[in-house]
C-alpha cells in the first residue's frame, strides 16, 4: 500500500534522526565551501540550521546555482556510491550539519529499506528539477529564465506574491546562468512595466509576468 504524505513526513523525520545519531555535528561560518566539485565523495551532510547553495563553476570563476537547501534537507548524497563530487556546496549563512560517512549511510540504508525508497524518491525529484533547469537554459532566453525562477520562488502574501528569500541580482544571475548586467536589464523593464517591485532585497510580484519580453 502506498504511504500517505504524513507517513512519508514521519519516515523522513525518524530517518534523519537515525542518520544524525551516526554522525557528528559540524558548524560552518557563512560562505564556507563544505563540498568541492571533483573531490572524492565520502560524506553526507544533513542540515540542522542555516542554508546552503549547490553550484557548479568553471576555471574563469563563473558559477551557476543548481539548488539551495535548508534545515531537514541533505546534500552530498552521491557519497552513497563513493564517486567524485558532481558539484560544490557553500553555506549561505552560518550553518550546522550532521556529517555522516558514506559507509554509515550505506549501512543505514540496508537496515532501513523504507528510507531507501525515500532516498530514491528524493533523487528522482532532484533529477526532474535539474532536467527542467537544463531545458530552461537551452530553450529560454534570459527573460524567460528569470521569469520562471521568480514564479517558482514566489508565495502568496496578501494580494500579491512575494519572494521571501532575499536575492541580489547576482544571486539571480547565478541561478539562471546569465550575467548580472542582463538580469539588471530584465528587472528595469519589469519594474518600469509595473510587474515587479523591489524593496530592500524583497521582491514582490504585482501582477502576472508576461510570457515573453
Amino acid at each position: 500500500m502506498a504511504k500517505s504524505r504524513d507517513e512519508f513526513a514521519a519516515l523522513e523525520e525518524s530517518a534523519l534522526q537515525g542518520m544524525a545519531a551516526r554522525g557528528g555535528v559540524k558548524r560552518f561560518p557563512a560562505h564556507t565551501v563544505i563540498i568541492t566539485e571533483g573531490d572524492a565523495s565520502n560524506s553526507l551532510y544533513i542540515i540542522l540550521s542555516g542554508r546552503v547553495k549547490v553550484y557548479a563553476s568553471n576555471e574563469a570563476g563563473r558559477e551557476v546555482i543548481l539548488n539551495t537547501h535548508g534545515p531537514g534537507e541533505y546534500v552530498g548524497e552521491v557519497a552513497f556510491d563513493g564517486g567524485l563530487r558532481s558539484a560544490s556546496v557553500m553555506t549561505l549563512e552560518p550553518t550546522s550539519c550532521v556529517v555522516v560517512t558514506g559507509a554509515s549511510l550505506r549501512d543505514f540504508v540496508v537496515e532501513n529499506p523504507d528510507f531507501a525508497l525515500h532516498l530514491i524518491d528524493g533523487l528522482i525529484a532532484r533529477v526532474r528539477k535539474l532536467t527542467e533547469n537544463v531545458k530552461s537554459l537551452a530553450l529560454e532566453d534570459v527573460y524567460g529564465r528569470v521569469a520562471t525562477l521568480l514564479k517558482a520562488l514566489a508565495v502568496e502574501e496578501g494580494a500579491h506574491r512575494v519572494i521571501t528569500e532575499k536575492l541580489t541580482q547576482q544571486d539571480i544571475a547565478e541561478r539562471v546562468g546569465s550575467s548580472r548586467e542582463m538580469v539588471n536589464r530584465v528587472f528595469k523593464e519589469l519594474i518600469s512595466g509595473g510587474y515587479v517591485a523591489v524593496d530592500a532585497g524583497r521582491i514582490e510580484l504585482l501582477k502576472p509576468l508576461p510570457k515573453a519580453w
